[in-house]
């Protein structure tokens, strides 16, 4: 009564395409496959020789990106004893202004070149050798002082709820060295306000 006559079955409905239009293509892996797939990034090395390769290599990718950030000023990857805005404002501190620090190993080099090599011939020159390593160390000094307490009062202005616990030896230390060599590169022009 129900039944179905012959011709009725043998007309089958064509078959759907298999996903959705815009789908991605593919079926979604099962959990157990997605989970073999992740852990397969972590897995350990076979042997000594090449975990030693795997760290090299992670070591190697590191310090390139260490070096560009000592290019680039790049945060993320700047060693801790640079990271973070306040060592950034104290660098660019630094780098506006004119300072005798930067100049002073060269200069007392040369003074204390000239006092060996002409001393023997120029009785009087030995003192005035001496009097100008007086006259640099006071001048260093008051450069000093006068960066230290400036950077701080600065810091303390623009950062208020920052430590400046370390940032003025850090300042000093970048100050003592010449311009061209100083990582992180210069990023702002002598003269110009720190951002």
């Amino acid at each position: 009564m129900f039944r179905r006559s012959k011709s009725e079955t043998a007309t089958t409905v064509p078959a759907e395409p298999q996903g959705k239009p815009g789908g991605k293509g593919r079926p979604t892996p099962s959990r157990r496959d997605a989970e073999a797939a992740r852990k397969a990034g972590f897995k350990k090395p076979r042997n000594r020789k090449e975990a030693s390769a795997i760290r090299r290599e992670k070591v190697r990718t590191e310090r390139s990106k260490m070096q560009a950030a000592m290019q680039t000023g790049d945060d993320r990857y700047l060693p801790a004893a640079d990271k973070g805005p306040v060592r950034r404002f104290a660098r660019d501190y630094v780098d506006a202004r004119y300072s005798v620090m930067e100049f002073a190993l060269p200069v007392l080099l040369v003074v204390s070149l000239v006092g060996v090599v002409f001393s023997p011939q120029f009785p009087w020159l030995a003192g005035m050798v001496n009097l100008l390593f007086l006259a640099m160390i006071l001048l260093i000094a008051a450069d000093w002082f006068l960066l230290t307490g400036g950077l701080k009062k600065s810091v303390g202005i623009k950062f208020p709820k920052e430590s400046t616990k370390g940032i003025g030896f850090y300042a000093v230390r970048r100050t003592m060295q010449m311009r061209r060599w100083r990582m992180p590169k210069p990023m702002v022009k002598r003269g110009e306000r720190p951002h």
